[in-house]
């Protein structure tokens, strides 16, 4: 396992990071257990979790079951030192959390304290904003993303009172260190200004979708990957099953996330169809698994800090973390090109 810095927080991280939204509803905890264990024995040091988990499906009656699942393995492990541990403090949109309302000072302390209790622990390596109160152009709101329609003087208060906040947080021990998600170019530098502008903790990293089929970070936040050192911690890099190749052809597994999402948040629609059958010809004709060809694509790409696998099998997991180990010849990279040419944002 190849381990990356964090930032430029002096932490290490495997360049493989194991998600856990699925734990609570797909998974029980012991499935979620036996995928901790078996994750930190091969060189996995970090976990990704949030508030807001988990999300097969999302549900007032589940909400923050994830974080307990996570709480209870801490304290029956006695290895909470052994886990570079993120999480998330949910954005507004959300009724059953803080009834809807943006993030503001009262309600981070409020959802970073109750994180802590389910989590069992007295601090969060990394904690992470999920989306901005202004709204975002993740989550298929491409599409409609209208950035002419925010509030200028608002949007950059509604950033400083967080990162404020966040900071208080810092201070106290609670948190370590701070991330974004779903986050802007524009969002990530007022972050970053602010922190040098005041003395307060700076991003360290930025959790945002990134897959074969959805790769909008390789523009303008590549270049603040680059210049600022804040990595992508790349979320549904097999774009939420997709590029399994489980559902082409119409196909629905029973079980799956098809099955129990429906469309994907938006992903399983007819144009993506032909990007990801090319895709799977391509690792077909090299004799590679399709999702590990996915992976390990993410993996080689510079701005990679960890990629977030997540699965709900113990042989899903074994397959997602195995990607670690595989090189991508020069003629698959070509073939990842060609293809993402012809197509270059289907989802």
């Amino acid at each position: 396992m190849k381990y990356n810095p964090l930032g430029r927080t002096g932490l290490s991280v495997s360049e493989i990071c194991l998600g856990t939204m699925t734990w609570g509803s797909q998974n029980t905890q012991a499935e979620a257990f036996e995928q901790m264990d078996y994750a930190l024995e091969k060189g996995v040091n970090f976990f990704d979790t949030a508030e807001l988990y988990p999300v097969t499906p999302l549900s007032a009656e589940t909400y923050g079951d994830t974080e307990t699942i996570i709480g209870n393995w801490f304290e029956a492990r006695k290895n909470r030192s052994d886990v570079i541990l993120a999480s998330k403090v949910a954005g507004p949109g959300r009724p059953y959390i803080r009834n809807g309302r943006p993030m503001d000072p009262a309600g981070i302390v409020e959802a970073l304290d109750a994180s802590l209790k389910r989590l069992k622990t007295d601090y969060i390596d990394l904690y992470q904003v999920h989306w901005p109160n202004r709204g975002t152009y993740h989550f298929r709101n491409s599409w409609s993303f209208d950035a002419f329609k925010q509030d200028k003087e608002k949007a950059k208060l509604d950033i400083e009172i967080i990162l404020t906040t966040l900071g208080e947080a810092v201070k106290a021990g609670k948190v370590r260190h701070i991330g974004l998600s779903n986050e802007s170019a524009w969002g990530t530098l007022q972050y970053l200004r602010l922190a040098e502008d005041k003395g307060l903790p700076r991003v360290a990293s930025i959790q945002n979708e990134y897959n074969l089929l959805y790769r909008p970070f390789d523009l303008d936040l590549a270049e603040v990957a680059h210049h600022e050192d804040v990595g992508l911690l790349p979320y549904s890099p097999l774009a939420a099953g997709l590029l399994t190749g489980k559902y082409l052809n119409g196909a629905v597994p029973a079980g799956s996330r098809g099955a129990i999402n429906g469309d994907l948040g938006g992903r399983l629609q007819p144009l993506q169809e032909p990007a990801v059958a090319a895709y799977a010809a391509l690792a077909a004709k090299h004799g590679l698994n399709l999702a590990q060809m996915a992976l390990a694509f993410c993996l080689t790409r510079p701005f990679n800090c960890s990629t977030i696998i997540g699965a709900t099998s113990m042989e899903q997991l074994k397959t997602d973390i195995g990607a670690a180990d595989l090189t991508l010849s020069d003629e698959v990279m070509k073939g990842i090109a060609q293809i993402h040419r012809e197509y270059p944002m289907s989802i």
